[in-house]
C-alpha cells in the first residue's frame, strides 16, 4: 500500500463508459489514489480531463504496470484482454478489479481465478446488481414466492452512433448473452439456490456490421435442480425494437414480483447504461385466493428510497473492494459465483451454435 498517504494506488486500464465510471469513483473515495490511467487510443485523455488533467497517462498496459508500481489494477477493457492484464497483474503483486465478463473463456476465467489464489491477491469481478438494494430486495421477495421460480428478464439495446461501435467491438469476442448474460444468470443463481442443470438457447445474426461466427440477438433457457425455470434475452443494435425491452420478473407458486421502471423503459432509454440499474418500485403480487375464489390480498407497491446512480453504484462496489484489500476479505464465494455463471453462458452460446440442448455437470 501506499504508505505515506495511506491510500491504494490503483491503476486504471480501460477507458470507456464502466472505465470511467470506476476511475470517477476512485476520483472520489478518500481511499485510492489513481496512478495512471492506460487506453491505446485518446479516450485515457478525455478521461483525465474530466478528473482535472492530472494523471499520468500511457498507451501500454505493461509500460503502466512497469512504471507506477500499482497496489491494484482496475480492468475495464475488451474480455480478450482480459487474463493476460489480470494475470499479469497479479504476478507483480497487484490486487485485481475486473469487469464482467471475468475473461472470453471459461478456461481463461479459471486461470485468472488460480492466479488470484496462487498470488494471494483479491479478485473482484464486477457484478454490479450486487451492490444495488434494490436489486437485493428483488432477490430477497423472490425467495419468498415458493418452488419452483420461473425467472423473465430481458435487456435488449437498440444501439447507434458511438454505443454501436462499443457493442460491435464486444462482438468481437462474446456475444451478447454472454456479455450481459452473467449479470442476470447469477440473478437467477442467487433467486434459486439450486444448481443449473441445462441451458438451450437460440440466436440470430441480424446484421453484417458484425462478425460471422457471431450474433447481435440471443435468448437462453435455464432449468435448475429445483425445477425452477428461467429466461434471459438479449440483443443489441440498431435494429432492435424498444418494445417489452426491459422486463425484470419472477412467478412461484405465492405469487410475483416484477420490477417496474418507468425510466428505464422509456422509449430512447434502451442503450443507456445509467437505466439499466433503475428499479423504481417494486410490484408484489400475492396468489392468495378466498373462498369464492378471488383475490384476498392486494397487489402491494414497494417504492425504493434508496436508488444509487451508476457512479454510486460503482462506488459501492470499489468500496467493497478496498475492505476486501485492508480486512483481507474473502472472495473466493464469488469468484465462484463468477465462474458459474459464466460457465452457464458459455453453455448457452454453444447451444446457438450448435442447435443442441446443454446438459451442465
Amino acid at each position: 500500500m501506499s504508505l505515506e498517504r495511506n491510500k491504494i494506488k490503483v491503476l486504471v486500464v480501460g477507458c470507456g463508459n464502466m472505465g470511467t465510471s470506476h476511475a470517477m469513483a476512485y476520483h472520489q473515495l478518500a481511499g485510492f489514489e489513481i496512478c495512471g490511467i492506460v487506453s491505446r487510443g485518446d479516450s485515457k485523455v478525455v478521461l483525465n480531463e474530466k478528473l482535472g488533467g492530472d494523471y499520468p497517462l500511457f498507451s501500454d498496459f505493461e509500460t503502466a504496470l512497469n512504471e507506477t508500481v500499482p497496489d491494484a489494477v482496475c480492468i475495464s477493457t475488451y474480455p480478450d484482454t482480459h487474463e493476460s492484464f489480470a494475470v499479469k497483474a497479479m504476478e507483480q503483486g497487484c490486487h485485481v478489479f475486473i469487469e464482467k465478463p471475468l475473461a472470453d473463456s471459461l478456461e481463461a476465467a479459471q486461470r485468472v481465478a488460480d492466479a488470484a489464489k496462487k498470488y494471494g491477491k483479491k479478485l473482484l469481478v464486477g457484478y454490479i446488481l450486487r451492490y444495488h438494494p434494490s436489486w437485493t430486495r428483488f432477490i430477497e421477495l423472490s425467495q419468498e414466492l415458493g418452488k419452483p421460480l420461473v425467472m423473465r428478464m430481458n435487456l435488449n439495446q437498440q444501439s447507434q452512433g458511438a454505443k454501436w461501435k462499443v457493442h460491435q467491438n464486444l462482438m468481437k469476442s462474446l456475444s451478447p448473452i454472454v456479455d450481459c448474460g452473467v449479470h442476470y444468470i447469477d440473478v437467477m443463481c442467487q433467486m434459486t439456490r439450486s444448481k443449473p442443470v441445462q441451458v438451450s438457447a437460440i440466436g440470430a445474426r441480424l446484421s453484417n456490421d458484425i462478425p460471422e461466427d457471431n450474433y447481435n440477438y440471443g435468448q437462453l433457457q435455464i432449468r435448475f435442480e429445483d425445477g425452477s425455470v428461467g429466461w434471459y434475452e438479449s440483443g443489441w443494435g440498431p435494429m432492435m425494437s424498444e418494445t417489452a425491452f426491459f422486463i425484470k420478473d419472477v412467478v412461484g407458486p405465492k405469487g410475483a414480483v416484477s420490477i417496474l421502471a418507468k425510466q428505464a423503459s422509456a422509449a430512447g432509454k434502451s442503450d443507456v447504461i445509467d437505466a439499466h440499474t433503475k428499479t423504481e418500485s417494486i410490484k408484489v403480487h400475492y396468489a392468495d385466493l378466498d373462498q369464492e375464489g378471488k383475490f384476498s390480498r392486494a397487489d402491494e407497491w414497494i417504492d425504493l428510497n434508496d436508488e444509487p446512480d451508476h457512479l454510486e453504484l460503482c462506488k459501492r462496489e470499489q468500496r467493497h473492494f478496498l475492505r476486501a484489500i485492508l480486512e483481507d476479505l474473502d472472495l473466493t464465494e464469488p469468484t465462484q459465483d463468477a465462474l458459474n455463471s459464466l460457465r452457464v453462458a458459455f453453455a448457452s452460446d454453444e447451444s446457438v451454435r450448435t442447435g443442441n440442448v446443454v446438459k451442465l455437470t
